[in-house]
């Protein structure tokens, strides 16, 4: 896939010198990777690469031993998750988390930033701003849910939903965020074709609308099929980028990634 006119040549995310250390184990080893603004890239590598453990490092839910991680043109490594997902770099999971006994509804509108109502005294002060942003909130989290599919589930359990569908409501949840980046965790892991396939549209027509996308994926359909620019980890280092033409083609990832 060409970079479009609506990628531009800017990082929106850049880390370098990433390194993470278990004990005795480097799970990260000086990695590098970087995200162009408005584009869909792909990570990949074999089991036990560094992959999840490198976007933990992203989002800081583990922090790094060494090296730095630039969102937006703004260092990010020393910020909590939660401050990180307030600049606009928001995450999912390898297994999606969902509050189970809160209703799909009530699991979107919990992402909501910046609520006037979040500030006691203004519940009471502002009642009318409060309600009116209440309304508003909720139209947009069913707009969302209807786009993928979801509204019917929207007063069910999230618990009840199947594995698919919680894929579908935390990248729904995402976008209650006003995200910039979403960084995605093998979104189609564990998903029967057919949701995989609407997995995909959903991740193109957010793209369009200027989202960018990071994804972990083991299914090479899937990554073939989006990618812009694809990130190659191997034992925890860079092996290899470029285009999904490029890294098909090359002998290292083949061998080390295909076993071939």
């Amino acid at each position: 896939m060409e970079l479009t006119d609506s990628i531009s040549k800017t990082p929106i995310l850049c880390a370098q010198g990433l390194c993470k250390n278990f004990g005795g184990i480097r799970a990260v080893n000086n990695a590098r990777i970087e995200v162009t603004q408005g584009s869909i890239t792909g990570l990949i590598g074999p089991n036990g690469a560094g992959k999840t453990t490198l976007f933990n490092l992203l989002s800081n839910f583990i922090r790094s031993d060494a090296g730095e991680v630039i969102f937006d043109h703004h260092p990010i490594h020393h910020l909590p998750p939660h401050q990180i997902a307030l600049q606009g770099c928001v995450r999912t999971f390898q297994v999606a988390r969902v509050l189970s006994r809160l209703t799909v509804l009530e699991n979107m509108l919990l992402a909501t930033q910046n609520q006037t109502g979040e500030k006691f005294f203004q519940v009471w002060m502002k009642q009318k701003q409060v309600r009116k942003e209440e309304r508003e909130n909720k139209e947009k989290a069913m707009a969302i849910l209807e786009s993928v599919g979801l509204v019917a589930k929207a007063y069910d359990y999230a618990g009840a939903l199947s594995g698919g569908q919680r894929k579908l409501l935390e990248m729904a949840r995402a976008l209650m965020t006003h995200p910039k980046l979403i960084l995605l965790d093998e979104p189609a892991a564990g998903v029967n074709p057919t949701l995989i396939g609407q997995i995909c549209e959903h991740i193109l027509n957010w793209n369009k609308e200027g989202i960018s996308f990071l994804i972990i994926e083991h299914n090479m359909d899937v990554i073939m099929s989006l990618c812009h620019h694809v990130w190659v980890l191997a034992e925890g280092t860079n092996l290899a980028d470029g285009t999904p033409e490029e890294i098909q083609q090359n002998s290292a990832v083949l061998e080390a990634y295909l076993g071939e």
